[in-house]
């Protein structure tokens, strides 16, 4: 039963004509707890919100389907108008986003013109830190290629590994030298087994495993996740090889365990929020559902008091 429901809102997530309404909609039907709202000076507000809880943030502005040229030029656009809100501002935030929202399957090159923009901008904006989002399998390669160029010219980017596909520990291997920040998730998009685990504890054993590879490999480690089980594994690691600190952090998304996410900041960990806004709301909101029934059943329960 819990499959069959996550394929079904796995499957209202892709649907276009849905997407659009949702557009016209407004944030509802209680989106409002995953999508911090639907402008950047929402956003921003969140995030001073956040801030003053202990908490740190990336803010992410949400987008699917880019077709066009102009699309894509007009989602860097925002991004550069978030990283200049954000220096504006003066909140403790970084910025995430994905390449296919640059226009990374209409062309390669127009993809790489706006990423070193977005750079750009980040550096005149106090140097904010950029992390580039993995997305499925068929962009991950080209994902990993366009990093690689970009850090010959920039050191405020990094990116994200998912610990379900096979050649995860190879990837963070290639990249030691790099000293990339790296953000390290499980992974949420449904893969065929020729390239990912199947089974959830082989997923878990890897995760740990990249875990410990990419923070003893020296470098800084953005640990995504809700899983306690993985979080106590994280500071028994950092404890026994006294990794400081200020060497990694923990990462949950807005609106789910929040409470956890301040009880990591009151003890002293660093603790980042991922924040999505704006208008284009749908599909990641339908990904939440997918994740957890809980969040299903909030959901209900918040139509039903309407």
């Amino acid at each position: 039963m819990e499959q069959a429901m996550r394929n079904f809102f796995l499957f209202l997530s892709k649907n276009k004509s849905l997407n659009a309404a949702a557009k016209k909609w407004g944030l509802r039907f209680g989106a409002t707890r995953f999508v911090a709202g639907e402008t950047i000076s929402e956003a921003i507000q969140k995030v001073r919100e956040l801030n003053e809880k202990g908490l740190l943030c990336t803010l992410d502005h949400l987008g699917e389907f880019v077709f066009s040229e102009e699309e894509a030029n007009e989602s860097a656009d925002y991004c550069i108008m978030t990283l200049e809100a954000i220096c504006a501002s003066g909140v403790n935030c970084n910025l995430s986003l994905k390449l296919t929202q640059l226009g990374l399957d209409i062309s390669r090159d127009l993809c790489l013109r706006n990423m070193r923009r977005i750079l750009e901008a980040a550096k005149k904006n106090g140097n904010i830190f950029v992390r580039i989002d993995m997305e499925d399998y068929a962009h991950n390669e080209v994902t990993l290629q366009i990093l690689d160029e970009l850090l010959q010219d920039f050191d405020n980017v990094g990116t994200v590994i998912q610990a379900y596909l096979y050649k995860s520990a190879d990837d963070i291997e290639k990249l030691k030298d790099r000293h990339v920040n790296l953000r390290l998730v499980k992974g949420a998009y449904k893969e065929p087994a020729e390239v990912a685990y199947p089974e959830k504890a082989d997923v878990d054993e890897n995760y740990k495993k990249i875990i410990s590879q990419h923070i003893l490999n020296g470098n800084y480690a953005a640990v995504a996740t809700h899983d306690d089980q993985i979080i106590h594994y994280v500071k028994r690691l950092v404890e026994e090889h006294n990794i400081p600190r200020d060497r990694f952090e923990f990462q949950m998304l807005y609106g789910i365990r929040t409470q956890s996410q301040i009880e990591l900041a009151k003890e002293g960990y660093r603790m980042r929020v991922y924040v999505p806004y704006g208008n284009d709301w749908y599909g990641y909101f339908m990904r939440r559902l997918a994740e957890r029934p809980a969040n299903v059943a909030f959901v209900l329960k918040g139509m039903v008091s309407k």
